[in-house]
C-alpha cells in the first residue's frame, strides 16, 4: 500500500507538473502574441513608409514651376544639390561644325567603261536571239542599253559582222575618258573637293585609296571628247558613226556624289561630339526673385526638373528605404535603452496616421507658398516655411503619449521634413528644434492656454533660428529677414491653434486621455459622480478621500498626481448598480448580505469592477482610467467572506477555493493603479479605528501597505520599496488631517440654565418645553432628510 509520504510526493509531482504546464503555456502564449504584435507593427511600418513616399516623391525640390525663357521668376531659386549641366548651345554648335566638317561621299564605278562595253555586248546577244523579231527585239534592246535607239540605230547594230572587234575598239576609247573620272557637275565636284571628300567602291562599299581627283571632267566634256573620237573596226564606217552616237549617249558619271553616305558621315560626325558640360554647385542662385528667366537661366532649371523627374522609380525606392531606417533604427533605440518608450500598437497605429497626415499638410500648404510667390514677389518663397506647422506633431504626441516618445518621434520626422523640402539641412534643424521646445512647453498641460504657452515658446525659438539662418547664409540685407521673424513668430501660434483643433478629434477617436480630459472628468458635477453622489453617496465620499489620498502619494513620487486622482474618482464607480450590497452606502442598518451565501456575496462585490468598466466604457470616461478601474483591486482576496465561507464550511463538502474569493484582476500595471490599489484599501480600512490618533494611523498604513506588498499585488507596476516608504508618509498626512482631535463645543446656554437649577440631576429629563421643542426639532430634521433621499 502506499504511504502517506508516497501521496504527499505524487501530489507534489503533479503539482509541478501542472505548474510547468500552465508556465509553458503562458510562454508560448506570450510567444503567439509577440509575434503577432511584431507583425501589425511591420506592416503599419511598411504601410506608412509607403504613404510616405508618395507624398515625398513628387516634390523633393523647392523647384514646382517649370519656368521657360522669358518668364518672370517668382522666387529665388538656388540649386537643390550639384549639377552637371549640358549647355545645349553650345553643344549644338559644336556639333554643327563637326556635322559641317564632315567630307562628301563619291561612289566610284572603276569599271564604268567595261559596264557599257557590256551592255553593248548583252544588246548583240539580243539581235542573235532568233525567238525575237522585229518591234519586239527593238524594245529588248532598248531595255539592255538603256537608251532609246531609232531604227537607222537598230539596223546599223543588227549589221555589226565583227562583235569583237567592235567591243574592243569601244572599250579602248572609252578606257581613257573613265580613267579620268567622270562627274555629274565639275563645278560643284571643285567646291566639294576643296571641302574634303571620301571616295568608296560602288560595288564594295570600301574607301578607295586617295588619288588625284583634280583631273576629273564633267559628262559634257567627256562627251565632247568622246565625240572626237573615230570607231574603225566591226562594221560599215556610216554604221560605226551611228552606234558611236548610241554610246555617247550612254555614257554617265562614274564618280557620283552620294547623297545617304554623306549623311551616314555627318551623323557619325554629330554623335562623336560629347556633350559640354559644366559644373552648377548646390546653393549656387539660378534666379532671383522678379528676374526674368534668361535662356541660359532656363536651360539650368530645366535641367533641374529634369534630373527631379528622371528616375521616379529608382528615387521612391531610395526614399522607402530611407524611411524604413529611420523608422526602425531610433524606434530599436527607444525599445532597447529608454525606459518609458514602450508603446502599444494602438500608439503605433497613431503616430503612423498623424504622420502621414502631418506631412500631407505640409505638403498642401508648400505647394500654397509657391503659388504666393506669384501673388506677392516681393517675398521669397523660402520665407513661408516658417509658417509650416513643423512643431504640431511633436506637441500633440506629447501630449497624448509622453515626452520620451515625442523625442524618438522627433528624431525620425524631422529628417523626413528636410528631404521633403528640397533636401534642407535648415528645416531639419528647424523642424527639431521646434518639436523638442514645443514637446517641452506642453509637459503639464492642465489647461488649454498651456497649449498657446508652448506656442509662444516655439515662437521665440523659431525666430532665434531665423536671425541664425540669415547670418549663417551671409545673405544681403534687405527686408526677407524681417519676413522670415515675422513668419516665425506666426508659426508657433499657428503650431498651437493646430494642436487644439487636433487633441479633441483624436481624443474622441483613439479614446486618449489626456491631462486636459482628466481635467474635465475631475469635475465633480460630471453626470456619473452626481449620479455616484446621489445613489451611493458613502461611495462617494470614500471616492474622494482615497482621490485625495493618490493625489498627495503620486506627487510624493512623481507619478501622474491628476490621472492617479481621477482614477480615483471613478475607481468605485461600477457600485453603482448595487449600492445597497455595500458597507458603506448601508443606512438603515439592515446588510443585505446576511441573506446571501458568501459566494453570492463575493460574487456581487467582485461585479462591481467589470460594472465600472462598462459605465466607465459608457460615459468615455477614457482607457487609461478603465484600466485603473480594472486593476484597482488587483487579485486581492475578499478575506471576510472567504472565511465566512470556510467557517461554514462541512465534511463531504467540495472545499472552498482561495480563487473564488479574489478579483479577476489584472494586478496594478502602473504607479498610478498601485496608489489607488493602495489607497482604496487602507481608506477603508481607517474606518475601523475607533481611537484615530497618528500613532495607530501609522500603524494601520503600514501594515496594510506590507500585506498588499507580500500578497504580491504591486509585483507587476513600477512601484520601489522607497516609493511605498513615500506613499506612505504622504497618507498618513491625509488620514491625520481627516482624523484629527476636535475640542469639545460648549453646551447651548438653555441647557446650562436648566442643569444649574439642580446639580444632581445632570442626566435628569429636560423640561417639558424644552424636551417638546427638541423633539419637534428632530421630527423636522428626520422629515428633511427623507425629502433629501438621504434617509
Amino acid at each position: 500500500m502506499p504511504t502517506e509520504s508516497g501521496d504527499k510526493q505524487t501530489i507534489q509531482k503533479s503539482s509541478l507538473i501542472r505548474l510547468c504546464d500552465s508556465w509553458m503555456e503562458a510562454v508560448a502564449q506570450g510567444f503567439t502574441c509577440d509575434r503577432h504584435e511584431k507583425r501589425s507593427r511591420f506592416i503599419i511600418l511598411f504601410l506608412t513608409a509607403l504613404f510616405l513616399t508618395l507624398l515625398i516623391i513628387p516634390s523633393p525640390q523647392f523647384l514646382s514651376v517649370h519656368y521657360r525663357e522669358g518668364d518672370i521668376a517668382t522666387s529665388d531659386i538656388r540649386a537643390s544639390q550639384d549639377y552637371l549641366i549640358e549647355d545645349l548651345l553650345l553643344t549644338e554648335k559644336k556639333r554643327a561644325e563637326a556635322e559641317g566638317a564632315a567630307p562628301f561621299v563619291y561612289t566610284l564605278a572603276s569599271n564604268g567603261n567595261i559596264e557599257l562595253v557590256r551592255r553593248f555586248d548583252d544588246a548583240l546577244d539580243v539581235v542573235d536571239d532568233a525567238s525575237l523579231h522585229g518591234e519586239a527585239k527593238r524594245k529588248a534592246i532598248v531595255a539592255v542599253l538603256g537608251v532609246d535607239i531609232s531604227a537607222q540605230e537598230f539596223a546599223a547594230l543588227t549589221r555589226v559582222k565583227q562583235q569583237r572587234a567592235f567591243l574592243s575598239d569601244l572599250g579602248r576609247q572609252l578606257a581613257p575618258l573613265y580613267r579620268q573620272r567622270i562627274v555629274a557637275d565639275r563645278g560643284h565636284f571643285a567646291a566639294d573637293l576643296r571641302h574634303g571628300i571620301v571616295v568608296v567602291d560602288e560595288a564594295t562599299r570600301q574607301d578607295v585609296a586617295a588619288g588625284d581627283y583634280s583631273a576629273s571632267i564633267d559628262l559634257p566634256t567627256a562627251r565632247r571628247i568622246f565625240s572626237r573620237t573615230s570607231l574603225t573596226q566591226g562594221g560599215a564606217p556610216h554604221d560605226l558613226e551611228l552606234l558611236k552616237g548610241v554610246a555617247l549617249r550612254m555614257i554617265t558619271p562614274n564618280l557620283s556624289f552620294d547623297r545617304n553616305g554623306t549623311d551616314a558621315k555627318k551623323s557619325e560626325a554629330r554623335a562623336a561630339v560629347r556633350p559640354v558640360l559644366f559644373k552648377m554647385k548646390r546653393g549656387e542662385m539660378i534666379v532671383r526673385v522678379g528676374e526674368r528667366v534668361s535662356s541660359e537661366q532656363a536651360m539650368k532649371l530645366e535641367r533641374m526638373f529634369t534630373a527631379r523627374n528622371s528616375t521616379p522609380v529608382l528615387t521612391g525606392l531610395g526614399i522607402f528605404g530611407l524611411i524604413l531606417v529611420l523608422c526602425y533604427a531610433p524606434y530599436r533605440f527607444g525599445r532597447k535603452n529608454i525606459r518609458k518608450f514602450n508603446p502599444t500598437n494602438k500608439d503605433i497605429l497613431l503616430l503612423s496616421l498623424l504622420t502621414v497626415a502631418n506631412f500631407a499638410v505640409l505638403k498642401l500648404v508648400s505647394t500654397v507658398s509657391t503659388a504666393m510667390g506669384g501673388l506677392f514677389p516681393s517675398i521669397d518663397t523660402a520665407s513661408y516655411f516658417y509658417l509650416f506647422p513643423f512643431a504640431a506633431s511633436a506637441i500633440i504626441v506629447r501630449i497624448i503619449l509622453n515626452s520620451e516618445v515625442a523625442l524618438v518621434y522627433c528624431a525620425i520626422t524631422a529628417p523626413l521634413t528636410g528631404i521633403m523640402l528640397n533636401n534642407s539641412l535648415q528645416v531639419v534643424v528647424y523642424a527639431l528644434l521646434g518639436g523638442i521646445v514645443g514637446a517641452h512647453g506642453v509637459r503639464q498641460c492642465k489647461e488649454r492656454g498651456t497649449i498657446y504657452s508652448a506656442g509662444f515658446k516655439v515662437s521665440a525659438v523659431n525666430m532665434a533660428l531665423a536671425v541664425c539662418f540669415h547670418v549663417y547664409n551671409d545673405s544681403p540685407l534687405s527686408l526677407q529677414p524681417l519676413y522670415c521673424i515675422i513668419f516665425a513668430f506666426l508659426g508657433g501660434l499657428i503650431n498651437a491653434v493646430y494642436v487644439s483643433g487636433t487633441i479633441p478629434l483624436i481624443e474622441a477617436l483613439f479614446q486618449y486621455t489626456t491631462d486636459v480630459k482628466l481635467l474635465e472628468l475631475a469635475n465633480l458635477n460630471s453626470p456619473l459622480l452626481r449620479e455616484l453622489m446621489i445613489r451611493a453617496p458613502g461611495t462617494y465620499h470614500h471616492s474622494v478621500l482615497v482621490g485625495n489620498m493618490v493625489e498627495a502619494g503620486a506627487e510624493a513620487i512623481n507619478a501622474n498626481p491628476l490621472l492617479a486622482r481621477v482614477a480615483a474618482y471613478y475607481h468605485d464607480v461600477g457600485k453603482l448598480k448595487k449600492p445597497q450590497y455595500f458597507i458603506e452606502n448601508i443606512r438603515d442598518g439592515e446588510n443585505r448580505h446576511d441573506k446571501l451565501s458568501p459566494s453570492m456575496s463575493a460574487l456581487i462585490l467582485i461585479s462591481h469592477m467589470k460594472d465600472g468598466v462598462e459605465l466607465a466604457k459608457e460615459h468615455r470616461i477614457g482607457q487609461s482610467i478603465i484600466e485603473i478601474i480594472r486593476q484597482s483591486h488587483g487579485t486581492s482576496l475578499i478575506n471576510y467572506f472567504y472565511l465566512k465561507a470556510k467557517g461554514l464550511e462541512t465534511p463531504g463538502t467540495p472545499p472552498v477555493e482561495e480563487r473564488d474569493f479574489r478579483y479577476p484582476g489584472p494586478k496594478p500595471q502602473t504607479r498610478e493603479a498601485g496608489l489607488v490599489l493602495l489607497a482604496d484599501c487602507v481608506e477603508a480600512a481607517s474606518r475601523t479605528l475607533t481611537d484615530p490618533t497618528p500613532a495607530r494611523i501609522q500603524g494601520l498604513v503600514q501594515k496594510i501597505i506590507n500585506n498588499i506588498f507580500i500578497d504580491g499585488q504591486l509585483d507587476e507596476c513600477e512601484l520601489t520599496l522607497k516609493n511605498l516608504h513615500e506613499i506612505a508618509k504622504s497618507f498618513n498626512q491625509i488620514l491625520a488631517g481627516i482624523y484629527h482631535q476636535r475640542i469639545d463645543y460648549p453646551e447651548p446656554a438653555y441647557k446650562e440654565k436648566t442643569i444649574a437649577k439642580k446639580p444632581e440631576d445632570i442626566d435628569s429629563e429636560p423640561p417639558k418645553a424644552d424636551a417638546g421643542r427638541e423633539d419637534a426639532a428632530a421630527k423636522g430634521g428626520a422629515e428633511d432628510l427623507r425629502r433629501l433621499g438621504m434617509s
